[in-house]
């Protein structure tokens, strides 16, 4: 039996856009709250950015995703918390397609992904524990969607903030974002203008 929840806001478009150019290490200078630990991208360089699209599925169970996929908007994260068996790819190329057919901003998964040499084809951001031959069913168990999930300890609600870059993962509420918003620019301004300065003083130290 599928749970489908409401779907919710979340964080503002226009705070969305302001943390285009914020970087997770950025983040990780005021906060430790949120970072979520053991999750690789599918490839590198990679940029992720979007509001929470919760789902719920339970060990062998994928059948929900597409539920979820359904009711997906353009710019969402799909975040897919696999109870019971991360050891399972619940991710791979057809359901990559039907994302990016929606319009997708990306996929984080506490399980992991197969097709890996297709993924990382795609312009899709994908977030997972790695890659694996097995793969979870169409069950029809009770699966769940737009609900609060949580991921190596980090909760995420639908509609939470997720920064994603070659350094890892942030999830921030839309409070939480909002507080952190200024210093996180800030710094980042003062970091451009020392890597200048440096720039102008070395340039033998860039290739």
């Amino acid at each position: 039996m599928f749970d489908v929840h409401p779907r919710v806001s979340g964080v503002a478009s226009a705070l969305l856009a302001q943390y285009r150019s914020i970087a997770t290490s950025t983040l990780g200078h005021f906060t430790d709250f949120g970072a979520i630990a053991g999750l690789e991208p599918v490839c590198r360089p990679v940029r992720l950015l979007g509001r929470a699209l919760t789902v719920r599925i339970p060990h062998l169970d994928g059948s929900v995703i597409r539920q979820a996929l359904e009711v997906a908007e353009p710019g969402d994260v799909l975040v897919i918390e696999v109870s019971g068996d991360e050891s399972r790819a619940c991710w791979g190329e057809l359901r990559s397609y039907a994302a990016l057919r929606k319009g997708l901003a990306g996929v984080v998964t506490s399980g992991r992904v197969t097709d890996t040499a297709e993924l990382a084809r795609l312009n899709l951001p994908i977030f997972s524990r790695g890659a694996s031959p097995l793969t979870t069913r169409a069950m029809q168990l009770e699966d769940e969607v737009n609900i609060p999930v949580a991921i190596a300890g980090v909760a995420i609600a639908p509609g939470d903030l997720i920064v994603g870059d070659d350094d890892g993962l942030f999830i921030l509420s839309p409070t939480r974002a909002e507080a952190l918003l200024a210093p996180a620019l800030n710094k980042q301004a003062q970091e451009a203008s020392r890597r200048q300065e440096f720039r102008a003083a070395h340039p033998e130290w860039w290739r």
